[in-house]
């Protein structure tokens, strides 16, 4: 059994250290295993965001995707991590396609539904 593992912190962690954290675990459990972020999100300027969006940025799309596994995963915070309006419809667009998907609530938490994922495959 592959042991979760998670950096220790005296507050909660940013979406930004449990995705880092989560993708460290993954790319050490799973190395022959392709994922890989999709940066949509973060702030930026009116003509990055206007480019970014000609050139097919969606709002929603989940942050990251394991590619031999066809999986999207959303990363959120444990606590405090909601979905958008945007990332809901595109969980909905997902599950009409039968397509299943991830939301994770922290990096335990991700890595818990990847074993479950896998032990499932």
């Amino acid at each position: 059994m592959v042991e979760p593992w998670q950096l220790t912190q005296s507050r909660e962690p940013t979406e930004h250290e449990e995705q880092r954290d989560f993708i460290r675990w993954f790319r050490r459990t799973f190395p022959d295993v392709v994922i890989f972020a999709i940066p949509n999100g973060g702030l930026r300027g009116k003509v990055t965001a206007n480019k970014l969006k000609m050139e097919g940025v969606l709002a929603g799309v989940f942050d990251l995707y394991v590619l031999d596994w066809n999986l999207p995963i959303e990363m959120k915070r444990q606590k405090t991590g909601r979905l958008s309006p945007d990332q809901k419809n595109m969980a909905e667009k997902l599950t009409s396609l039968g397509r299943h998907y991830i939301v994770a609530r922290g990096s335990l938490d991700a890595q818990r539904q990847v074993l479950e994922y896998f032990g499932a495959r």
